[in-house]
């Protein structure tokens, strides 16, 4: 098994020469939800890239079903920090809070089957005793047809209960979320 695992990591360490020399950068790879628990981890590999034969352009290799707008924000951050140019390689799909930090880039490169997705932020929330993942757009959008049938009158009892029960603290946090996403997309 050790030769196999040494035999993987001699064919990716080519490959990512080859796309070092090609681009004439360093290169990483992401993959995977975009976490604030990651930074930290994220900060410490670009620093060690950075010491290690510091380009003036980052490759980034991302595939990510998206995750957090706020550590998002943070990474990129981080990247223009130690960077003057960013290239992103999308060879399977960057969703969501993955599109926002390829849109941060100077070029994305995609194929004919790689997708970005759409920008619904994500903010993280504590269920049932568990941290999970929640589509901000998709709560505000639910609230505001409620919204819209109480002022036309044709709210159901049930309907009013749902809405009754909203944490208006939590609907303002995917207010936020969805405007700093906008924010980043602009910026």
């Amino acid at each position: 098994m050790k030769m196999l695992d040494q035999s993987v990591k001699d064919e990716l360490s080519a490959r990512v020469a080859k796309l070092e020399d090609l681009f004439d950068g360093n290169v990483m790879a992401y993959v995977g939800q975009i976490h604030p628990a990651y930074l930290k981890d994220f900060r410490n590999f670009i620093e060690h890239l950075v010491s290690k034969d510091k380009k003036d352009r980052l490759i980034i290799n991302l595939h990510t079903p998206g995750g957090s707008v706020e550590a998002v924000e943070k990474m990129v951050e981080i990247v223009r920090h130690h960077y003057k140019e960013v290239y992103f390689i999308v060879p399977d799909s960057a969703m969501s809070a993955g599109t926002i930090f390829c849109m941060s880039g100077d070029k994305i490169f995609m194929d004919y089957s790689s997708s970005l997705g759409p920008i619904d932020p994500q903010v993280l929330i504590s269920k049932d005793g568990r941290d999970q993942y929640v589509p901000a757009l998709g709560y505000l959008d639910q609230v505001e047809k409620l919204i819209q049938k109480s002022n036309d009158g044709t709210l159901s009892p049930a309907e009013f209960a749902i809405l009754q029960n909203q944490d208006l603290g939590l609907l303002r946090r995917y207010e936020q979320a969805r405007d700093l996403s906008v924010d980043l997309l602009e910026t």
